[in-house]
C-alpha cells in the first residue's frame, strides 16, 4: 500500500485534534501524488466521501482503551471504538468537498492532523443510488 497524498491542516498537535470531525474539525486540503491526480477529476464541490488515512502517529500495540480517552470509562476493546490507536490504524472520515483544484481538493471537518497520509477516497453512495 502507499499513500495517495497527504492531509494538510491547520491541526498540529494530535492532543488537541477533535475526536471527530463534526466536533469542530476544520476545513483542510487533501493533496495528491501528482501522477494521481486524475483518480478525483470528477469531484466537485458538494460531494460526500470517505477519506481513509493512515494514522501513522497511533500506537500499534493496543487493544483495550478507554472510550474518547475518558478515564471514567470501562475499558472496551479497540474494534468497538473510533479509537486511533488499534492493530492497523486506518482511518475513515466522512467530509463534504468545498473545492477542487488541479492537485488537491478541500473538506470539511476534517480531525485527521497535518501530514496525515491518505490511503483512499470512496463516495459516499446512499441505498438510491446503489
Amino acid at each position: 500500500m502507499r499513500p495517495i497524498g497527504r492531509v494538510v491542516s491547520p491541526l498540529t498537535d494530535l492532543s488537541a485534534a477533535p475526536k471527530q470531525g463534526f466536533e469542530a474539525g476544520p476545513d483542510a486540503w487533501v493533496e495528491f501524488e501528482p501522477d494521481l491526480a486524475d483518480g478525483f477529476r470528477d469531484l466537485k464541490p458538494g460531494d460526500q466521501v470517505y477519506l481513509l488515512t493512515w494514522l501513522d502517529r497511533a500506537r500499534r500495540d493496543i487493544l483495550v482503551v478507554h472510550p474518547r480517552d475518558d478515564p471514567a470509562a470501562p475499558q472496551t476493546g479497540v474494534f468497538s471504538t473510533r479509537s486511533a490507536d488499534r492493530p492497523n490504524p486506518i482511518g475513515l472520515h466522512p467530509v463534504e468537498v468545498l473545492t477542487v483544484e488541479e492537485d488537491r481538493f478541500q473538506v470539511r471537518h476534517l480531525e485527521a492532523v497535518d501530514g496525515t497520509p491518505v490511503l483512499d477516497v470512496k463516495p459516499v453512495i446512499r441505498r438510491s443510488e446503489a
